[in-house]
């Protein structure tokens, strides 16, 4: 499955959520869909995005939450599947887009490549709901019900090592930062 693909095939219910990525591909292809003002591009800050979509979440409990994450970063900061589990926020979903790589540092090998199983991690660690998902149809379906059920949830796709053609964006950090935050100040209880 193409991340890019399964993006689109989400697209028009990431539009209603708080959407945090990390860097690099999964940020260019959400982007490239469609620039949102709920849309926060975590870039420079690899195996963050779940502890920020952590507060987010606590701190914005009417509102649905969404990690757009990478297995390279998650790997950086696996512990935050513990954490995850332990607050539940009953608002947040986590996706891990699993591509066995650094893609968007080089294309080094992961450790799910070898045998480490995030989605194992993640259950174990407490995780309510932790579903993989590996085709467009089981993705949409995951994340569907993922945005409508109340409690924690995990999604872990199995995804081709294919990126965009260009990294670039034509939003400034500070300009997405600025940008975000004002959306959270406008949303009830922001």
């Amino acid at each position: 499955m193409l991340r890019e693909e399964a993006l689109k095939a989400v697209y028009p219910r990431l539009k209603d959520q708080v959407v945090v990525t990390i860097m690099g591909a999964v940020a260019v292809e959400l982007y490239n869909l469609g620039h949102q003002p709920n849309f926060f591009y975590l870039e420079h800050g690899m195996g963050l995005a779940s502890s920020m979509g952590l507060g987010l979440a606590v701190s914005l409990p009417k509102e649905k939450v969404t990690v757009l994450d990478g297995d390279g970063s998650v790997l950086m900061n696996l512990g935050s599947l513990s954490t995850l589990a332990r607050y539940r926020p009953p608002n947040l979903t986590h996706w891990i887009f699993d591509n066995e790589s650094l893609l968007s540092v080089g294309g080094f090998p992961t450790a799910t490549g070898t045998g480490t199983d995030l989605a194992g991690i993640a259950e174990k660690a407490g995780a309510e709901s932790v579903v993989l998902a590996d085709t467009i149809e089981a993705a949409e379906e995951a994340f569907a019900e993922a945005s409508e059920r109340n409690g924690l949830s995990v999604i872990v796709s199995k995804v081709e090592a294919v990126g965009p053609a260009s990294f670039a964006m034509d939003i400034g950090l500070l300009e997405n930062r600025f940008e975000f935050a004002r959306h959270l100040a406008g949303l009830d209880g922001g």
